[in-house]
């Protein structure tokens, strides 16, 4: 099957609930939207940093942002009432491992009782159609084996934020079971796995990217916690790309579409932590800089993880549009232009462009 472009013209005027659209994906995905006409209804607490993906390409002038809190049941159900919308992307989370063991109930809250939330409130709203409830590659047991992970492999989780995205998965299953399974549903759910992701516009801590650049830019060292762990690396663009086209085949076509996705890169871009971060300093800046292992007693990370997307290949038409290379290089050119003082909302929204026309290629 060739690559299926994301349909401008199936978005246009399309009424989308976003969760989470002030996080760095959910910053992304908005501009996204909103580029494509799709009428966006927000709902999320502040930007989690400062600086902020959010505060800086402002999604917020082309949709209705609500600052609200996930864990407030009628909050959520009163925004979704509102806005009646035909597609529900759920993109809000607490997505920090390291987090999630500091404040595992804050976790559990969100990742599992904020899901419930909203998928209570979509019983009531009879105008959704597609519901796409983005997990974590970290939902599945990690045997640290070094092929990709299936999504009919177990779930599991050894820390708290894996555990709540195992959770999340289950629950969206049982939703599907028990209340938009009825022979007259016309609510079509699924959950997405994707890999690491980098790209502009994220600050939040103890990710690769942005330590990096934080060490780089203090003239310190850069601290490596797990040099040789393994993982899934891809363009923000990349995953976001397959919420799209998976919420368009469960509008389309139904049920044939309800259930798990990965969403990928190719497997030669599943690369060690030390590899991404020795090619991001050249191209950040390619003077000497020094790394350094961080030996101090981490909770446990995974060593290898790589998902397997063959599915979403073979059934969605998706694939990868940008390599590991592509997507540094582009990674590092929107923190550049950020240091220049460009607009960074125009900036974005170019690179965006460029991923679009790559994939109708």
């Amino acid at each position: 099957m060739e690559n299926l472009a994301v349909s401008a013209d199936f978005w246009r005027g399309k009424r989308v609930f976003l969760t989470g659209h002030t996080g760095f994906k959910g910053g992304w995905l908005s501009l996204m939207l909103s580029r494509m006409g799709a009428e966006v209804t927000g709902f999320a607490l502040p930007p989690p940093t400062d600086p902020s993906l959010f505060a800086l390409a402002r999604p917020d002038r082309e949709m209705r942002s609500i600052i609200a809190d996930l864990r407030d049941a009628d909050a959520i159900d009163r925004a979704v009432r509102e806005a009646q919308p035909e597609i529900v992307l759920h993109l809000a989370a607490q997505a920090l491992v390291r987090q999630s063991h500091a404040d595992p109930v804050q976790t559990y809250a969100v990742n599992v009782m904020g899901l419930i939330a909203l998928l209570e409130a979509a019983r009531r709203a009879a105008s959704i159609r597609a519901i796409v409830i983005v997990t974590s590659d970290k939902c599945y047991e990690n045997r640290d084996w070094t092929w990709g992970y299936r999504e009919n492999d177990p779930l599991g989780g050894h820390d708290p934020y894996s555990s709540s995205k195992a959770c999340a998965e289950l629950i969206a299953a049982a939703w599907r079971a028990s209340f938009f399974n009825a022979p007259a549903s016309q609510t079509f759910i699924a959950t997405a796995r994707a890999g690491n992701v980098i790209g502009g516009g994220d600050w939040a801590k103890d990710r690769l990217v942005p330590d990096i650049l934080r060490a780089i830019d203090g003239g310190e060292p850069i601290h490596l916690r797990n040099p040789e762990a393994t993982r899934p690396w891809q363009h923000v663009l990349e995953p976001l790309n397959g919420y799209l086209l998976l919420a368009e085949k469960l509008y389309r076509e139904g049920g044939d579409h309800a259930a798990a996705w990965n969403f990928g890169p190719a497997d030669e871009d599943a690369k060690p932590v030390k590899w991404l971060a020795e090619r991001l300093i050249q191209h950040w800046k390619p003077q000497e800089i020094r790394l350094e292992i961080d030996a101090r007693l981490r909770p446990h990370e995974a060593h290898h993880l790589k998902l397997d997307a063959s599915n979403a290949r073979a059934r969605l038409g998706w694939r990868p549009r940008w390599n590991l290379e592509t997507a540094l290089a582009h990674t590092a050119a929107w923190y550049r232009a950020w240091r220049q003082g460009e607009d960074m909302r125009d900036f974005t929204l170019r690179q965006i462009a460029a991923f679009a026309e790559d994939a109708t290629q």
